[in-house]
């Protein structure tokens, strides 16, 4: 390990996949190994519990699942990697906990609201959708009429939507529902948010935060991670009908979770084990750096938040999050009049930085996306942050030169 060092390469600072630590990705240079070795269960066994850890809870059940071939019984092929992954854990939600012709509500703040509304509709649940407008969460007196209004089975919000950088308040949220429908289980789409920001799961009362590998947990992709409250356990093992997906089954997956974690190998479908093995590496740094606290990896990641943020205020691009909603995790900004991604994008790529284009439909064109989270974050010794602001600032100021 001391010997090995990646290849030098642009700097990825998109909404995820990250940059990955050097550790990390030579764990995930593992010599095969079979799933049901000794050496491999407790490695398994690990990052089910870290992952708890990470989220603040003592005794939830995380599931760790590859998007496997399986996948592709319940998933269409021509999807990205990172949206089957997305899909994977809302498929979990939709077909585990949601019966069909039960009620949904689904706080919208961008692309992924979208998304998670299809796929409950899909499997059968009655969606409603509460919409902000882009940049925008949706208002606490919006949720609280809604859930007076009807029974609801679940309530979904997307943490930080990657289409727009809006960050919204989870604690707040399920503080609302806790008073007015305690009886609906708390969605959390965490893929943007886990390890990045704040979940205190147990304290705030969320059932289920579901993620991947390839944002703030700083692994490659290929992992989908849920992890669910023991009510919303009892809740699928009390459903009526039979979960409606074959590869995502909790009925298949909860054996082999729980079998892993006590020490004993179970076989569905075979795990990511280079991957589990990186995943375990990432955690490890996540959970027990003696460096970097758990506490500390959220201040970190707010300040760099901070100092994007104000770098492009500087240069006069704008948030597409309002005031007071924007994530600590990446950064959506507003091309200025005039200007589109040709003129700032490719800039960025010559100097070295890799940012996203535009993805929420009403606005695509008109803005870019940059991600500030895991290591290029937490290690400052790479200058990841300098690198960002000094490559905007040069790219805006030759983008600007051109048009004169």
């Amino acid at each position: 390990m001391a010997e090995f060092k990646q290849e030098p390469h642009r700097l990825l600072v998109i909404p995820g996949p990250i940059e990955v630590a050097d550790d990390v990705l030579y764990a995930n240079a593992h010599p095969s190994m079979a799933h049901t070795s000794p050496e491999f269960i407790p490695v398994f066994g690990d990052c089910i519990r870290m992952i708890r850890d990470v989220l603040y809870t003592k005794d939830a059940q995380p599931f760790l699942i590859s998007g496997s071939g399986t996948l592709g019984w319940d998933q269409a092929s021509h999807r990205t990697l990172n949206l089957l992954l997305w899909l994977l854990n809302a498929l979990q939600v939709a077909s585990n906990l949601v019966e069909p012709g039960e009620d949904a509500l689904v706080l919208n703040t961008g692309y992924f609201g979208d998304s998670f509304a299809d796929c409950l509709e899909t499997y059968g649940a009655k969606v409603a959708s509460l919409k902000a407008k882009v940049g925008g969460v949706v208002a606490s007196d919006e949720i609280e009429a809604a859930l007076k209004s009807k029974r609801y089975k679940i309530i979904t919000v997307t943490h930080v939507d990657t289409s727009t950088g809006v960050l919204s308040d989870i604690e707040s949220i399920a503080a609302v529902v806790k008073k007015v429908s305690p009886e609906t289980l708390v969605i959390l789409d965490g893929v943007c948010s886990v390890a990045s920001e704040l979940i205190k799961m147990d304290e705030w009362g969320i059932d289920v935060v579901m993620t991947a590998s390839q944002k703030g947990l700083g692994t490659p992709p290929g992992l989908s991670i849920l992890v669910a409250s023991n009510r919303a356990i009892k809740t699928f093992e009390n459903r009526v009908a039979s979960p409606s997906s074959y590869y995502a089954s909790w009925k298949k997956w909860l054996p082999i979770m729980r079998a892993y974690e006590q020490g004993t190998a179970a076989y569905f479908a075979t795990p990511p084990v280079n991957l589990i093995y990186a995943f375990n590496a990432s955690l490890t740094t996540i959970t027990k750096s003696s460096e970097v606290s758990l506490e500390e990896r959220f201040k970190l990641h707010k300040e760099a938040s901070r100092r994007i943020k104000a770098a492009a205020e500087e240069l006069g691009l704008n948030q597409v999050p309002h005031a007071g909603n924007a994530a600590n995790a990446m950064t959506a900004l507003y091309f200025p009049e005039g200007y589109t991604a040709s003129d700032i994008l490719p800039r960025l790529s010559a100097k070295g930085v890799v940012v996203a284009g535009g993805l929420h439909k009403d606005i695509k064109d008109r803005y870019f996306r940059i991600g500030h989270m895991g290591i290029s974050v937490v290690k400052n010794s790479r200058g990841d942050m300098d690198k960002i602001i000094d490559s905007l600032r040069d790219s805006m100021k030759e983008a600007r030169a051109s048009k004169q």
